[in-house]
């Protein structure tokens, strides 16, 4: 007996060591997640040093080329985390190659990291006048793995935040691995997208004690497959990729963080953090961007504003509205080149963009002076040349109407009521405008499932689209607009060298962007527009340059200003032709003719 009971407490405390061992990997993978980082990061300074050397070593072109695509690939792995836990660091690891201004005190960021490195490398290295800026950039990105590791090493990461970020690694796969965005030269979107979510795979294996985790398994394992299996970027299926892939992996992580109860910490973000897939109809906050939360917008407010859009009240004269110029039968445009100064025929500055999605970007106007529709709606208000208004004057003129003191009562409820606050007549339009967020298109139908709200050229057309044609490295899936994915907090311009005219090759003297922050390289910079609703309002550019889609892919075709002899030496649209022939140019044609909103 007295074995037997030696027997039966060895046994307890094997069980119970082994009990404690298991819920201690239960109950804190983010330890592990987190120790798995400092090693990749480690892994990745390791393959940043061995280019490095080379590189001061002199060896040859060939091998300086394998040994930076194994560095892209090292950082690759931690990508999901870096970009989610320290974006400002990411930012000069695999940002854009272009100067970046923080908003607040203007303060510019040179271009740094894996993107100038490749054009360093590719085609051709010119070791006489790229080496010196080729250590240089290698030596930056020293710090900033010494803040990937001092982040991972010290800031607890949180089981919601893992699930968090990995669905906007999926995300962001989606919307710029597979587009081309950070390797433009090398094009190894699928090498590095399989990369990207084996890493993923990994990650996720640290809640794989559950069987609710093995639909996520096999999913990842299937698109890592298809990804290794296609890698020829020009060809590569992504509308298949995404539908067939991509939206299920998304989904299977949402559905996994329920089961598991996973506590999440809410952000108001524009792409809501419940959303399984991109394609979700309700997957945008149209909200999000929206100044204070008193003002989220009902359906009082809505009708309130959608009267006072068509209402020329607001204007200096009452002869002008808002729906002068933005005409809902012209899917919110007015199809003009230029609309004209209030009582004169002079043109306006700029073409009268859509406001069809105008809620989905975090900025307003061609050259983003305003950060909130309601700003926009001030200023049009009050421009000299659209509406020469006055949002004092007008205010005290609806006080004076029954019906308004009525409706701005009933949306903006209030005890003893004297009279209308500006900010409530800008808040109600900005809801209307709100309101007109529709991404209801026979794209996004496709996308949801449904596989014959396409056809086969308007598929190929996506493809195109999303590849050799190069429009989604600027004009982002789903909104197809610059607002960058999967953080949707900033909005991008591009140089792109619009002419004056069709006939002319001299560049459209509108300084855009530099008239707000006058920096060189914000000469002739735009807002990236929405691609949505793009065949319904024409014509096309800041300047309306353009009457068809036709002239915009040729344009586009030659690459842009550059191609047409224009001297723009701060243009990012990439200066190679595109070679995309007639067949292709169609086909883009008609998948930008299925984002029509419905």
């Amino acid at each position: 007996m007295r074995q037997v009971a030696i027997v039966l407490v060895l046994f307890m405390a094997i069980s119970g060591c082994s009990f404690f061992s298991s819920q201690k990997e239960k109950t804190a993978p983010e330890k592990a997640i987190a120790h798995m980082l400092i090693m990749q990061t480690d892994s990745f300074l390791a393959a940043k040093n061995k280019l490095l050397t080379a590189v001061s070593n002199n060896v040859d072109e060939n091998q300086l080329q394998q040994l930076f695509l194994q560095t892209r690939l090292a950082y690759k792995k931690i990508e999901w985390a870096a970009e989610y836990f320290d974006p400002a660091t990411s930012r000069l690891v695999n940002g854009a190659p272009v100067p970046e201004v923080e908003v607040i005190g203007n303060q510019v960021f040179d271009p740094a990291g894996l993107q100038v490195i490749e054009a360093l490398l590719f085609p051709r290295y010119n070791v006489a006048s790229g080496k010196k800026e080729l250590l240089r950039q290698l030596n930056l990105l020293q710090g900033s793995c010494d803040n990937y590791k001092s982040y991972f090493n010290n800031i607890d990461i949180l089981d919601g935040q893992v699930f968090d970020a990995a669905k906007l690694e999926v995300f962001r796969i989606l919307t710029l691995g597979i587009t081309g965005f950070d390797n433009p030269l090398t094009q190894k979107s699928m090498t590095e997208s399989a990369t990207a979510l084996k890493s993923l795979q990994d990650v996720m294996a640290h809640y794989d004690s559950q069987q609710e985790s093995a639909d996520l398994r096999l999913r990842l394992t299937a698109a890592i497959s298809y990804l290794k299996q296609n890698t020829n970027f020009n060809s590569f299926d992504r509308a298949r990729f995404i539908t067939g892939y991509g939206n299920a992996i998304s989904t299977s992580i949402t559905i996994l963080e329920k089961k598991l109860k996973i506590h999440t910490i809410k952000y108001n973000r524009l792409l809501r953090q419940e959303a399984s897939t991109l394609f979700d109809k309700d997957a945008f906050n149209a909200n999000a961007y929206e100044p204070v939360e008193p003002g989220l917008e009902t359906d009082k407010k809505i009708a309130l504003g959608k009267k006072l859009f068509a209402d020329p009240i607001l204007s200096g004269t009452n002869i002008r509205s808002c729906a002068s110029c933005h005409r809902p039968d012209k899917a919110f445009a007015d199809g003009l080149v230029k609309n004209t100064v209030i009582n004169s025929k002079a043109p306006l500055r700029r073409n009268t963009p859509t406001l069809l999605n105008a809620a989905l970007q975090p900025a307003q106007f061609y050259d983003l002076r305003a950060n909130t529709l309601e700003e926009q709606v001030s200023d049009v208000v009050q421009n000299r040349d659209e509406m020469h208004g006055s949002m004092t004057i007008a205010v005290n003129r609806l006080w004076r109407n029954k019906e308004y003191r009525q409706m701005f009562t009933a949306a903006f409820p209030m005890s003893k009521r004297t009279g209308i606050d500006t900010s409530e007549v800008m808040n109600a339009i900005g809801s209307f405008v709100r309101s007109l967020t529709m991404l209801n298109s026979r794209f996004d139908e496709y996308m949801r499932g449904n596989k014959t709200a396409m056809n086969q050229e308007e598929i190929n057309g996506f493809n195109l689209f999303m590849g050799k044609a190069k429009c989604a490295t600027c004009h982002y899936m789903p909104l197809f607009n610059g607002t960058f994915p999967p953080r949707y907090v900033k909005m991008e311009t591009e140089v792109i060298g619009v002419p004056s005219s069709k006939t002319n090759t001299a560049i459209d003297q509108d300084l855009g962007r530099y008239d707000i922050v006058p920096l060189e390289f914000y000469k002739h910079a735009f807002k990236t527009v929405t691609v949505r609703n793009a065949a319904r309002n024409a014509p096309y550019m800041h300047n309306g340059v353009f009457a068809t889609l036709d002239e915009v892919m040729d344009f586009y075709n030659k690459g842009g200003g550059a191609g047409l002899g224009i001297k723009v030496n701060n243009q990012t649209l990439p200066l190679e032709q595109l070679h995309l022939t007639a067949t292709e140019t169609k086909a883009v044609i008609a998948f930008i003719k299925s984002l029509d909103s419905r």
